[in-house]
């Protein structure tokens, strides 16, 4: 009896080892996997495309993805041939660049006829060579100066009364009292800050370089001043005119801000909304927020009802009871499989099941590609869509549902694969919406160019010092945003804004928005 029992016991201890050993064996194998991801994201290159001469052809429309194999040309034997010099476009970059001449000539005593001793004279000039000169940041003072008028006849009549004088206008200054601080000036800060991610630190030593002793706190009050003054109201113009639009893309990414009452390791967030890519009048927008709440969005697009491109953040489908239409990105499911394949072994990755899903997002991109080429407009991509690409979406979402149903996705929930399936099942809703209209984009990749460059400039300059200097980078990372969507050079529109802003009334700030007459006449980029 004793041995039986014992033998009982044994075989539930033996059970509970194996379930033990199986869970270690998937953990370890998610930690794996972890680990090649982690090393790829690290040395890898980030390009999600696949290489043709490794892709793997899985459907009948494989032609679709895969390149055409160009046709071998017909030998034939040529008796010489000169190489033809080929016709560069060197001449398309001194285009709009002012030219100078540095015109050589002979001195004087050396300008003698080699043949019978007379004199020589200019015949001609031949251009040897062009290069383009730089001239590097240069600092000068300038001074307005009032003048005053009176009238000689009050002057000679005059006895005890005094004499009318009447000034001239001079132009306000961006800033009352600052003393140096100029329009120009102004927009090389912002412009090395927002545009070349330049931080206030380096640009401090920059100015030392050239003579000036600017700090940077002084620096960083300019900037949340005339953030705050003047480019806020431009802000709230291009909100205006951003909210009527059909379709809009968003985005969001950390930002570390030290003085906000909070741990100073506590992320906040900035926020990104913009208009679609083929808007006459594009606009990017930042804003600052200290959480990720979706009540930021909600509040932000209050009075909006349109298309709203997102990435799969759930706090985005909070607007949808206000009429939002959330249409989510094919992006980002095609690259949860791109991980997961990255994530294996290599001997492990040509049989991979997640290469399915991956060539099934392949081929709606291919797709995509193709309308571009062609030039559709939306009414025929919607067409062409709805007739090819929606019954590919279908297919995969069918195996989406067979794998969810597996025994192999049951025993590996948590892995990278598991994780992909799992998004692409949960998101299907969201990501059919493309088929909706024919002007959407398969993917939100436009917001995340948008927001690049704001992580870039995060990687310089690392953290704000307070919200207000979060709440000015934001609105200053708009106007550099959408002055470079526009087609704007940002120095010039930033100084175009400095110099007129502070002399029109608010009525007329219109006429400061980047699609103005006035403003592409003086900001576009050559």
């Amino acid at each position: 009896m004793e041995m039986n029992e014992r033998i009982a016991e044994l075989e539930v201890e033996n059970a509970a080892l194996k379930s033990t050993v199986a869970e270690l064996s998937v953990m370890n194998k998610w930690y794996e996997e972890q680990l090649r991801l982690a090393r790829h994201r690290q040395h890898g290159a980030s390009s999600e495309k696949t290489p043709v001469s490794g892709q793997i052809s899985i459907f009948n429309e494989a032609e679709v993805t895969a390149e055409k194999k160009p046709v071998d040309p017909e030998w034939e034997q040529v008796a010489a041939h000169k190489r033809k010099k080929r016709e560069g476009k060197r001449d398309e970059l001194y285009e709009g660049i002012p030219t100078e001449q540095v015109v050589s000539e002979l001195p004087e005593n050396e300008r003698v006829c080699p043949k019978c001793g007379g004199d020589l004279h200019a015949c001609g000039h031949e251009v040897v060579r062009r290069e383009v000169t730089m001239i590097p940041a240069q600092v000068r003072a300038t001074e307005f100066v009032q003048t005053v008028y009176s009238c000689r006849d009050c002057e000679k009549n005059a006895a005890d009364e005094p004499v009318p004088m009447v000034k001239s206008n001079v132009p306000a200054p961006v800033i009352q009292g600052s003393g140096i601080a100029s329009p120009s000036l102004l927009a090389y800060i912002l412009c090395n800050k927002y545009v070349l991610a330049l931080p206030l630190n380096r640009q401090e030593q920059e100015f030392e370089r050239l003579g000036i002793c600017l700090s940077r706190q002084t620096m960083a009050n300019w900037i949340i001043y005339t953030a705050n003054r003047w480019l806020k109201p431009i802000y709230e113009l291009l909100k205006a005119g951003m909210i009527p639009n059909a379709i809009l893309h968003a985005d969001e990414t950390t930002v570390q801000v030290i003085r906000d009452g909070r741990a100073s390791n506590t992320q906040s967030y900035m926020w990104l909304y913009r208009t679609a890519e083929d808007n006459q009048k594009p606009i990017v927008l930042f804003e600052y927020q200290p959480t990720r709440s979706s009540s930021h969005p909600c509040r932000f697009l209050s009075d909006y009802g349109g298309y709203l491109q997102v990435d799969g953040y759930q706090g985005y489908h909070k607007l949808e009871p206000q009429g939002v239409t959330i249409v989510e990105c094919w992006s980002h499911v095609r690259r949860k499989f791109h991980d997961t394949i990255k994530a294996l072994a290599k001997e492990d990755r040509p049989n991979a099941p997640a290469n399915i899903g991956y060539e099934y997002c392949n081929r709606l991109f291919a797709l995509e590609n193709q309308y571009e080429e062609e030039k559709l407009t939306p009414e025929q991509r919607f067409e062409r869509r709805l007739r090819e690409s929606k019954p590919i979406t279908e297919q995969f979402f069918e195996w989406v549902e067979e794998v969810s149903l597996s025994d192999c996705y049951l025993r590996m929930p948590k892995s990278t694969f598991g994780h992909a399936i799992t998004y692409a099942k949960n998101q299907r809703e969201w990501l059919m919406n493309v088929y909706l209209d024919g002007r959407l984009s398969i993917s939100n990749n436009l917001a995340e160019r948008s927001i690049r460059p704001f992580t870039i400039g995060r990687n310089n300059w690392l953290f704000a010092y307070s919200p207000r200097g979060a709440e000015s980078s934001a609105t200053a990372y708009s106007i550099v945003e959408t002055a470079k969507a526009n087609n704007l050079v940002p120095f010039l529109y930033f100084q175009i804004l400095f110099e007129r802003l502070p002399n029109l009334p608010k009525e007329r700030y219109c006429e400061c928005l980047p699609w103005a007459d006035n403003v592409q006449a003086h900001c576009k980029v050559p």
